[in-house]
């Protein structure tokens, strides 16, 4: 039950969503047990960002929230590929981007609760 959603200063086309959409499906499944099965993603883009009392041009703010827990290993993993795609793809340096991690011990879907 993976949640990612992204912030970021740029404007994404759809096709550029539709391309970081099916990459972050496939480095979720850095995280073992997780999958874009069940993967939500969302994007807001145009999004002022400041960091370091100065605004970005190029920076993102990344939440990944999942189901249950995960290895600092396997975090590492996905921040790590989450950089590389950003900046391959929308010319986000690496140090322009914050990635941050929510465990969650309760998520309910179609209904129910896990």
């Amino acid at each position: 039950m993976p949640f990612i959603d992204s912030k970021v200063t740029v404007k994404l086309t759809e096709e550029k969503k539709e391309l970081l959409k099916s990459e972050l499906g496939k480095i979720i499944t850095l995280i073992p047990g997780k999958s874009e099965n069940y993967l939500m993603i969302g994007f807001e883009d145009n999004y002022s960002l400041y960091f370091k009392g100065n605004k970005l041009e190029y920076g993102a703010f990344v939440e990944v929230k999942i189901f249950g827990t995960a290895s600092k290993t396997a975090l590492s993993e996905v921040t790590a590929a989450i950089c590389c795609l950003y900046e391959k793809e929308l010319h986000i340096p690496p140090s322009a981007v914050y990635v941050k991690y929510e465990e969650v011990a309760n998520w309910g879907w179609n209904g129910v609760n896990f």
